[in-house]
């Protein structure tokens, strides 16, 4: 294998004379052999327009030269259009704070701006990663920074597909509203409602999630970027941190603010654990309602079966003709995966120290990935399961006209007590609550065909 030699602080090293990283990666490389998990894509992709806009501002500032500015910021713009990401290839377990990361940009950007300029990649006296790439910056600003931006970005794609599972669920809603059901608490039988108010419901309940999660994703657009070290903003112009501010809402088209304090910025990890818990409320809410349309479609012959969901695959390799909810456990396990990325995130944001909160590395990874794959799966929910929902109504309206809840409506003309005793007698006798109260005299027939209208159950009122 063709080699170049390169020198960091600690001595020589050889790389591979095609690599696009440099000493510093080598090092991390062998030292993280630990997941093989590599850096998410939006990771990258913010870490990459920091170090665009550094460029730019620091190439204005009359900082860094116009040559190795654009050299950087074209190399950051080929990276961007999805070149050389096979050179990102830090563990997400890796020194804390970040270093790692940053410094495998620096490398990327540095060697590829070097080849724009027409040198060999590793003669860094044409363009150095940490004197020109990462001028302005340190690891313990880029990274949390990129972190935020890289949030931002993951919600950009999360919220149209909440709005797509809320719109889902609406419809159901609505092809659903005149189909009347039993209703269950604690599992057990429970006044009439309408299977179009269970669902929608759940798309009310998913647009309230959405709501919050924009909420708490504007946290994120406060950026530290240029607090280098410590917050104090060392070895970088004081008008640079507006400037890159300024830079990346063009990049990115989000409005970024500078930080109200950046000392704050660099401690805190609070905007992600704010993003991470608006995710993993939605995920508890999201698991609950996949339970009920698990439990809403199980039969079909032992089960509820008020509901026929997709069949997607076989359910069994032992038991023909089985179909199983298998969208619906699919969401569940990721929504569990959900709620564990957001107590790792939790765990690490509170492991923070002074100036500086070392965990960063797994609290980005986490971040990401719980709502990428949050969003891939309700993309495929909808598609393959929520959309492909039937109501079964005759089941629906036997359960609804034989559940034992009904007599609640017996309350306001006969009171609770003795209303209780008409239940207690059905279920001895098996004799539907219409049958006894017709018996007992208690109603007359006009009344009890009024009174136990199950439609009108479904509606606020007193039944007379």
């Amino acid at each position: 294998m063709d080699t170049r030699v390169e020198n960091d602080s600690l001595g020589a090293r050889n790389i591979s004379s095609d690599a696009y990283y440099g000493v510093q990666t080598s090092r991390a490389l062998e030292n993280f052999p630990i997941s093989g998990l590599r850096p998410k894509p939006s990771y990258v992709e913010a870490t990459v327009h920091i170090k665009r806009a550094a460029a730019i501002v620091n190439r204005d500032l009359g900082l860094l030269d116009r040559r190795k500015a654009e050299a950087i910021v074209q190399g950051a713009d080929e990276v961007l259009a999805g070149k050389m990401r096979d050179w990102f290839l830090v563990d997400v377990y890796q020194a804390g704070a970040g270093t790692s990361h940053n410094m495998n940009a620096n490398e990327v950007l540095a060697n590829r701006a070097i080849e724009i300029l027409g040198g060999r990649k590793g003669d860094y006296s044409v363009v150095s990663p940490n004197d020109d790439v990462n001028m302005s910056q340190s690891s313990n600003d880029v990274c949390p920074t990129a972190v935020r931006i890289a949030g931002l970005m993951e919600v950009r794609k999360l919220l149209p597909a909440l709005q797509t599972l809320e719109a889902a669920f609406l419809r159901k809603g609505k092809e659903f509203d005149g189909i009347v059901k039993a209703g269950r608490t604690h599992l057990m039988d429970a006044v009439p409602l309408r299977l179009g108010q269970e669902f929608t419901a759940y798309g009310v309940n998913v647009r309230k999630h959405r709501e919050a999660i924009e909420r708490a994703a504007a946290a994120c657009q406060e950026l530290g970027i240029g607090g280098t070290a410590t917050g104090t903003g060392l070895n970088a112009d004081p008008r640079y941190r507006p400037m890159i501010v300024r830079q990346l809402t063009e990049q990115l088209g989000i409005e970024f603010r500078p930080a109200e304090d950046y000392f704050e910025a660099m401690q805190s990890m609070r905007p992600m654990v704010e993003l991470s818990g608006g995710v993993r409320n939605f995920a508890q809410d999201l698991s609950r309602i996949s339970n009920d349309i698990r439990l809403l479609g199980s039969g079909p012959n032992t089960g509820l079966f008020e509901i026929s969901l997709p069949a997607v695959q076989p359910g069994s390799s032992i038991m023909p003709g089985k179909v199983n909810p298998s969208m619906a456990e699919m969401v569940n396990m990721v929504c569990f995966q959900v709620i564990g990325c957001d107590t790792t995130i939790l765990l690490a944001a509170q492991a923070g120290q002074l100036e500086l909160n070392v965990m960063l590395p797994v609290v980005a990874f986490n971040l990401i990935h719980e709502i990428e794959i949050l969003r891939n799966a309700i993309d495929v929910y909808v598609r393959l399961c929520i959309d492909g929902l039937k109501a079964n109504a005759e089941r629906c309206a036997l359960y609804a006209e034989n559940s034992l809840s009904i007599v609640t409506v017996l309350n306001p003309h006969i009171g609770y007590l003795a209303a209780a005793e008409i239940a207690k007698e059905s279920i001895k006798s098996g004799k539907t609550i219409r049958q006894l109260v017709l018996e007992k005299g208690l109603l007359s027939p006009e009344q009890v065909d009024k009174i136990f209208d199950v439609r009108g159950m479904t509606e606020p009122g007193i039944r007379k």
